[in-house]
């Protein structure tokens, strides 16, 4: 029975939304590790972070985005999608900052700024684009864009 769940777990999610909130859930699952972190610890969890990111960022720029940006015509979707591109941007600025500091405290301040930004762009995604995907996207686009973006990240990890 425990390899049925196993087997679960490792399913791909069933659309593109679905993939980038359980990307947006590691990530912070990571982010509040981080925080807590000192030494080799948090150096180990700022490399994962950024892997996570790097990744999720490609898939979103390359497929998600350019899709939303398409089936989404209204101008405040439009905005959307803009604000999104910049606040990544900001948290690959921001990113290599994260691991730099004279003293925990000064590290343990940025580990929780980077998670500011990170929380704060993922719920933005959660609560106003994903929704509004849900609307402007059909259910099998979802789908399609999901099993590209899923290749796209099997790729950029290094298991095609």
């Amino acid at each position: 029975m425990a390899a049925t769940k196993k087997t679960a777990k490792k399913k791909s999610p069933a659309d593109a939304i679905g993939l980038l909130k359980e990307d947006h859930k590691k990530v912070m699952d990571l982010l509040d590790s981080l925080e807590r972190a000192t030494g080799p610890r948090r150096t180990k969890l700022l490399g994962q972070i950024e892997q996570e990111l790097q990744i999720h960022t490609t898939i979103e720029e390359e497929i998600f985005y350019p899709a939303w940006r398409e089936a989404a015509r209204k101008k405040d979707d439009q905005t959307m999608y803009y604000e999104a591109v910049e606040e990544h941007g900001v948290v690959k600025t921001f990113l290599p900052e994260a691991g730099s500091g004279a003293n925990n405290e000064e590290l343990k301040a940025k580990a929780k700024v980077l998670k500011e930004l990170v929380e704060h762009h993922a719920e933005e995604e959660e609560k106003e684009m994903f929704p509004r995907a849900r609307q402007v996207m059909e259910r099998d686009e979802l789908r399609e864009l999901g099993e590209r973006m899923e290749a796209r990240k099997r790729e950029l990890m290094g298991k095609t």
